[in-house]
C-alpha cells in the first residue's frame, strides 16, 4: 500500500508554510500527499498581505473528494480561521470516522494573525476533541488554556493536562519560543512524558517550522509508525532541515527550512530515505522517557 496523508490548511504562495510545506514534508518523507485547502494567502517570507477562506462548502467538497476515493493514512490539519471552516472539518472527520495532527496556527512568523479570535472556542470545542496529536507552541498553548505563556516546565505540563482535558488523545508543547541553548518538545500522552531535546539553531530561515513538524509527524502515522515513533523521527527530520537551512537563499524575510536537505545536499542523488528519520531514535541528546 501507498502510504497517503492528507494536509487541511491553508495555501502560502510564498511555499515556505501551510499547504506548500506539508507537501514538500509528505513528499521528502516518502509519503504521498493530498490536499484540502481553507485558504488562500498573498505571503512572503516578509509577511502576509492579505487573506481569503474558501468558502466552507467547496471544503466539505474537497474532504468528500478526497476521503471518499483515497485511502488516507492520516490527516495533518493547520490554518482554519473561521468557526464555519472548523465545524465543516469536524463534520468531514467524523464522517470518516477520522482524528488528526492538530496544529492550531493562530500567528504566522512574522506575527501576522491567521485565526479569527471568535473561531478559538470553535476550535476548542469541536476539533481538539478530534486532535490524535495536537502540536501548540507556547503562545498558542497560553491562547487555547488563557492562561500566561509558560516559561517554566512546571507551567507547560499544566496547560499540557488542560488540553487533555479538552479531548486531544495527546500534545506535543514545542518549545521553539522558549529561551535556551536546546530546542526542548515535551510530548504528554496517556503513555507518560518524552522530552525531546536538540541544540537550537539560529537562523533566519525558520519560516513553516511548525506546519513542517506536524506534517512530518503525520508522514510518519501514514507509514503505520506508533505515535511517539512519528513524534521523534518528525523532531530529529526538522532539526535536519533547520540545520540545512541556510543552504538556500529565499526571500528578504524569514526564508524556510530545507525540506529537500537529504536530496539536494546528496552528491550521490541517492533517492533513498534519510537516515536521521529511520533511525531517529539512535541520535544522542533526543528523547528521555519520564511518566
Amino acid at each position: 500500500m501507498t502510504a497517503i496523508a492528507v494536509t487541511i490548511a491553508g495555501s502560502d504562495s510564498g511555499g515556505g508554510a501551510g499547504i506548500q510545506a506539508d507537501l514538500k514534508t509528505f513528499s521528502a518523507l516518502g509519503v504521498y500527499g493530498a490536499s484540502v485547502i481553507t485558504a488562500v494567502t498573498a505571503q512572503n517570507t516578509r509577511g502576509v498581505s492579505a487573506v481569503e477562506d474558501i468558502s466552507p462548502t467547496v471544503v466539505a467538497a474537497q474532504i468528500d473528494a478526497v476521503f471518499s476515493d483515497l485511502a488516507v493514512g492520516a490527516v495533518k490539519i493547520g490554518m482554519v480561521s473561521r468557526r464555519e471552516t472548523i465545524a465543516v472539518i469536524a463534520a468531514g472527520l467524523k464522517h470518516y470516522d477520522r482524528l488528526a495532527v492538530i496544529d492550531p496556527v493562530m500567528v504566522a512568523t512574522s506575527g501576522d494573525h491567521l485565526m479569527r479570535s471568535d473561531a478559538i472556542a470553535t476550535l476548542k470545542e469541536e476539533l481538539l476533541p478530534l486532535a490524535l496529536v495536537l502540536t501548540p507552541n507556547l503562545p498558542e498553548a497560553a491562547l487555547l488554556t488563557g492562561r500566561p505563556i509558560a516559561e517554566t516546565e512546571a507551567e507547560v505540563a499544566r496547560q499540557a493536562e488542560m488540553l487533555l482535558k479538552l479531548g486531544a488523545r495527546s500534545v506535543l508543547m514545542k518549545g521553539g519560543h522558549a529561551k535556551g541553548k536546546d530546542a526542548i518538545d515535551i510530548f504528554y500522552s496517556g503513555e507518560g512524558v518524552l522530552n525531546l531535546s536538540r541544540p537550537r539553531i539560529e537562523t533566519s530561515n525558520d519560516h513553516g517550522t511548525g506546519c513542517t513538524l506536524s506534517a512530518a509527524i503525520a508522514s510518519g502515522l501514514a507509514k503505520g509508525m506508533p505515535i511517539d515513533d512519528a513524534v521523534v523521527a518528525a523532531k530529529a527530520y526538522l532539526h535536519a532541515a533547520l540545520v540545512a537551512a541556510d543552504g538556500l537563499t529565499i526571500g528578504q524575510g524569514h526564508g524556510p527550512v530545507h525540506h529537500f536537505h537529504h536530496w539536494w545536499d546528496n552528491d550521490k542523488g541517492s533517492s533513498a530515505e534519510p537516515s536521521n528519520v529511520i533511525k531517529a531514535k539512535e541520535g544522542p541528546g533526543l528523547l528521555s522517557r519520564s511518566g
